[in-house]
């Protein structure tokens, strides 16, 4: 999923329980955090350096 501020989403929700498998990372040109669904999905939060 595309995010506007990856470091604030990934706060937001780890403080509401979710496990992240990769915590914000600077990959280049973007940051992506990835975290687990619960039922076995990897979610990927990323967000376009400018």
């Amino acid at each position: 999923f595309l995010s506007a501020d990856v470091e604030k989403e990934y706060k937001e929700l780890s403080d509401k329980g979710v496990k992240f498998t990769m915590e914000p990372t600077d990959v280049g040109p973007s940051i992506i955090a990835v975290f687990d669904d619960t039922v076995g999905n990897l979610i990927q939060l990323v967000e376009l350096k400018k």
